[in-house]
């Protein structure tokens, strides 16, 4: 289990444009790694036009906003295009990254137990190291609470 301090997992994947990202390349920068269950679904859309809403400020604030799903590249790109989402989403259909973050985790919907990505978001610093984590993330309230940290 990851937490505050450490340093966060390298990882290589494809974004909506099906080139490669690594952690590794955003060296320098502050990274708001988020991670959601579903491309297109009313919490995760409404939690992408959040921050959508609100890049200027983290522009301004020199940090890096990615979103990381299981949802295939070409779902990305899709859900990229229809609500004009101005940052990288990140695909990561074999849940290497997602198990790696401790994310990928056993959810239970009446009744039915499955495996799914509980809503986390992190705050990486210039370094590498993991500044914040946000588990179970209510998505009302939570962009304010990630741009008060930084």
């Amino acid at each position: 289990m990851l937490k505050v301090g450490d340093k966060a997992p390298d990882f290589k994947l494809l974004s909506e444009h099906g080139k490669e990202v690594t952690l590794k390349k955003l060296k320098g920068h502050k990274v708001v790694l988020y991670f959601y269950p579903k491309d297109d679904t009313s919490g995760c859309t409404q939690e992408a036009c959040d921050f959508k809403d609100s890049i200027k400020v983290f522009e301004k604030k020199e940090t890096v906003v990615i979103g990381v799903s299981r949802d295939s590249v070409e779902s990305h790109k899709k859900f990229k295009i229809k609500y004009e989402l101005p940052f990288t989403l990140l695909s990561d259909e074999s849940t290497t990254m997602l198990e790696e973050y401790g994310v990928w985790k056993e959810k239970s919907m009446y009744g039915r137990k499955y495996m799914g990505i509980e809503r986390t978001t992190l705050l990486i610093d210039e370094k590498g190291k993991i500044k914040e984590i946000w588990n179970k993330v209510k998505v009302p309230g939570h962009i304010e609470a990630i741009l008060t940290k930084l």
